[in-house]
């Protein structure tokens, strides 16, 4: 036998083993992360907010509401754009509310639902299955989003395995993890905020545990 033949003779021996997983437990149902210590709010608020990101808990819909109108005053906002008509109903009769696209560009804040957040990362999950599209989110200069405590998971895994329960064999085109305003470092390592996507980014958390 050749060295060539030796060689590929090898190859085959090695292609036919299984290759080890290198980190066993990232696989199944072992979570590779330390459970909790604290509730899924906290987690969620306290990565959140170390990432930037301006976070209110809310009891009810109606404080909800007051929060929110309290910080339209504020931050003196005026163009809000929104399409979901849940959340529209939300915000309140007294606010004059924008849901066409081509009102979009000019807007001050944009308004938007999710799919879940996750705690042990502070992210927002949005997919093109939501009203808001996939532009709201990413091109306005304030991104507002409002969840329920009943969209909270722990980990990414969890939010991706209640995608594929809620859609099954109809998945979303798009699935995103926005994780805080966004960020870069490419010029000469210096971080500057709201380069690619919304300067802050807010996160309004509603209990509706009852």
């Amino acid at each position: 036998m050749g060295a060539k033949e030796t060689v590929l003779k090898k190859i085959r021996e090695a292609l036919s083993q299984p290759t080890p997983i290198p980190f066993p437990k990232s696989e199944g149902q072992s979570l590779v992360y330390q459970p909790l210590h604290q509730e899924l709010e906290v987690e969620f608020a306290e990565r959140f907010t170390t990432l930037q990101g301006k976070f209110a808990f809310c009891l009810s819909n109606k404080e909800f509401t007051s929060q929110f109108n309290a910080l339209l005053f504020k931050t003196g906002w005026e163009k809000i754009y929104c399409l979901e008509p849940e959340l529209m109903a939300l915000l309140g009769n007294n606010l004059t509310i924008s849901n066409q696209p081509g009102e979009f560009a000019g807007c001050d804040v944009a308004i938007t639902g999710c799919e879940y957040l996750v705690a042990r990362t502070g992210s927002i999950v949005m997919s093109a299955a939501q009203l808001s599209g996939r532009k709201t989110s990413v091109y306005a200069p304030v991104h507002v989003c409002v969840a329920y405590t009943s969209q909270l998971v722990f980990d990414v895994k969890d939010a991706l395995e209640g995608m594929k329960e809620r859609y099954e064999n109809q998945l979303p085109s798009l699935i995103t993890f926005a994780t805080g305003p966004s960020r870069t470092a490419d010029i000469e390592k210096t971080l500057v905020v709201g380069v690619h996507g919304p300067k802050e980014v807010y996160v309004f958390l509603i209990d509706d545990s009852e």
